[in-house]
């Protein structure tokens, strides 16, 4: 369901009353790492490496969604999603996204190291 804090909103001044394009790929991030979710071991975790939007038409606020996230392939520890969205009959937005699944600490070391440089 778009909400209103869903909208094209930037610094508190709405440009749109619709869903935005930047929710829109909050929301199918999302659809794909339930794959993650299910695939990760205990001593795992998945990050996101891309979501590519190809944002076709607009959703009310109000208006219910469908996300229909597929496994397009998997290469080595990085799954490939392709998706969907539609407001009943009407395609809203196509596109892929992915997610690597990655050894929690190792994930911990990589921040870690990132901090470190800003220092």
């Amino acid at each position: 369901m778009v909400e209103k804090e869903d909208t094209a909103s930037f610094f508190g001044e709405e440009v749109h009353p619709v869903y935005a394009t930047f929710a829109l790929a909050r929301d199918v991030e999302w659809t794909s790492r339930l794959f993650v979710v299910e695939m990760r071991d205990a001593d795992e975790e998945g990050i996101g490496t891309y979501v590519s939007v190809n944002h076709l038409a607009s959703a009310l606020v109000g208006e219910e969604i469908c996300i229909h996230s597929t496994i397009k392939k998997i290469i080595g520890n990085e799954i490939i999603c392709h998706y969907e969205v539609h407001v009943k009959d009407r395609k809203i937005a196509e596109g892929s996204t992915g997610q690597k699944i990655i050894k929690k600490e190792k994930i911990k070391e990589i921040f870690e190291k990132i901090k470190n440089e800003k220092k």
